[in-house]
């Protein structure tokens, strides 16, 4: 990682923040407030941080309009971690790769490479190809026939791309992950063997996206499959053939989607979520860690729990009657019991 040193008043300027204090200070580097040494910036999202913030070490703070920190040099910010994340991107970089194309990598004649774009070592590009301004392959990406890659995308190590996908301008590709591999799709034969069905559809990856290490996006099997402007897919997650995923969607890791599932804009689906064929998940719902939707999907804005997806009220409830179920059982063979002998006693 390359540190690019700002004074604080100029890092006020580039994020729009206004300072209090020594605008000369210089930052050096970015850190928690448990970690962060004197020529470090960090940042608290709240007054209820107040206790961590006076024990940190951290030469600066990025912190909310209302709450007062002393003497420190601070960059007062509506959406703190917000502007911090801005303020590393600004301070911390990583050293990009020269441009040109290395000589290992193997290049088919009829593929275009802008001349400020970089191609590692063992990067194998097939035929038809195009790879956008400043964008990097780092070793051993490897893009099948008539891919695009627009302009600044950057393409970790062991990226697949498969033919006829498109990515946008900046996409992100983490190591590992793979474009366009075969929807999971097969028929049954006579015999009731399954016989694979074609998957003759792409992939389009609209601009702003960025996709985990390991994570699979499916062809679709006819049409395409889409992960629409912004959105984020972490580590290890599926999105199978035919999905269409919305601006600004969040799915996160070892979460799987079906095929020919719908996301919705700013919907965000949290660690494990399970989602089936066919379902729509609606705008800006949220899902929580492990829930599986039905087919009939998610409502806008609805935040769910567990399977069958529940309100999530609801769903704490029942988890915490859930610890209770031995008691009220042996509550009710009680009552049972009472019940049977009082009905014998009438009876004589």
């Amino acid at each position: 990682m390359e540190i690019t040193p700002l004074r604080l008043r100029d890092l006020a300027e580039r994020l729009g923040c206004a300072f209090e204090g020594d605008g000369d200070f210089v930052v050096r580097g970015v850190a928690s407030l448990e970690s962060a040494g004197p020529q470090d910036l960090s940042f608290i999202r709240s007054a209820r941080m107040l206790q961590r913030a006076a024990a940190t070490r951290a030469g600066a703070l990025i912190a909310p309009l209302d709450v007062e920190l002393g003497a420190r040099p601070i960059l007062r910010s509506s959406h703190p971690e917000l502007h911090f994340a801005r303020a590393v991107a600004a301070i911390v970089s990583s050293a990009r790769p020269q441009s040109g194309v290395h000589p290992t990598a193997v290049i088919a004649a009829s593929t275009q490479i802008d001349s400020s774009a970089s191609v590692g070592p063992h990067c194998i590009i097939g035929a038809r190809c195009s790879v956008g301004a400043r964008s990097v392959l780092y070793p051993r990406a490897v893009l099948y026939d008539d891919v695009r890659v627009g302009v600044d995308c950057v393409l970790h190590a062991g990226v697949v791309v498969r033919e006829e996908s498109s990515l946008g301008d900046r996409v992100i590709l983490q190591p590992g992950a793979v474009i366009g591999a075969d929807g999971f799709g097969y028929a049954f034969d006579e015999e009731g063997m399954p016989e694979k069905r074609p998957q003759v559809g792409r992939v389009v990856i609209e601009n702003d996206v960025e996709i985990g290490a390991l994570a699979t996006v499916d062809r679709a099997a006819l049409g395409e499959t889409r992960i629409r402007r912004g959105a984020k897919i972490d580590n290890l997650c599926l999105i199978a053939h035919n999905c269409d995923i919305g601006e600004g969607v969040i799915i996160a890791g070892l979460s799987g989607l079906s095929g020919s599932v719908t996301v919705e804009r700013g919907a965000i689906l949290m660690g494990q979520v399970g989602v089936a064929d066919h379902a729509r998940i609606g705008e800006r719902a949220f899902l929580a860690a492990r829930a599986g939707v039905l087919r009939s999907g998610v409502p806008a804005r609805a935040k769910v729990f567990g399977l069958p997806p529940r309100e999530g009220r609801l769903w704490h409830r029942i988890q915490q009657l859930s610890a209770r179920l031995p008691e009220l059982f042996a509550r009710v063979r009680a009552l049972e019991r009472q019940l049977g002998t009082a009905h014998k006693a009438d009876d004589s």
